[in-house]
């Protein structure tokens, strides 16, 4: 089922999301239902605050992001990103890289609105999936950048956040009117 996606100026896109300690049937249909509206709506990634729930899983699928490459590695070894989408990620952890790069990112919290982000261009992620089993990788690319992104909206944290401040200011009219409820 797709969920309506909430838009910036909801304070649910501000809440830290809460460990899942056990993995229920609300929990797996809200995985599915998470999947198909980030498919639906044709992004790479989709946290739960963004469909209104406070929790830490969060869903991501590059394989469609032709124009936009991605490097992952498992175990030391790199494998091909599109064989492991989509990635279902509960209670992740990341350790970020010290090389930075800036890239394009959107929201789709946000949207019609894109910016220049500096983020690390390597991570590492601990999670588990839905059978409690871990899920551990090392991406780079635009799998790196998703996995960032939505890594910062379960702990409350927005792109823009993350904008330099000339940025963040040439889109403030934008930003106003979409707490104002106006797109």
């Amino acid at each position: 089922m797709i969920r309506e996606i909430r838009i910036y100026g909801d304070p649910v896109l501000r809440a830290k999301g809460k460990r899942i300690e056990k993995v229920d049937a609300e929990i797996r249909q809200l995985a599915e239902d998470m999947l198909e509206t980030m498919h639906g709506a044709n992004g790479v990634g989709l946290a739960a605050q963004q469909v209104g729930e406070t929790i830490q899983l969060t869903v991501v699928d590059v394989s469609d992001a032709e124009n936009r490459p991605s490097r992952m590695w498992i175990d030391g070894a790199e494998v091909d990103p599109k064989e492991h989408m989509p990635l279902i990620l509960l209670n992740p952890e990341i350790t970020l890289g010290r090389e930075t790069e800036v890239g394009s990112e959107g929201c789709l919290s946000f949207p019609e609105i894109t910016a220049e982000i500096n983020r690390p261009q390597h991570v590492q992620v601990r999670a588990t999936d839905l059978d409690g089993k871990p899920v551990v990788f090392e991406a780079e690319g635009l799998l790196s950048r998703a996995v960032q992104h939505e890594f910062d909206h379960l702990h409350g944290v927005l792109f823009i956040d993350r904008m330099n401040s000339a940025s963040k200011a040439s889109l403030s009219g934008r930003l106003k009117r979409l707490v104002a409820g106006e797109r």
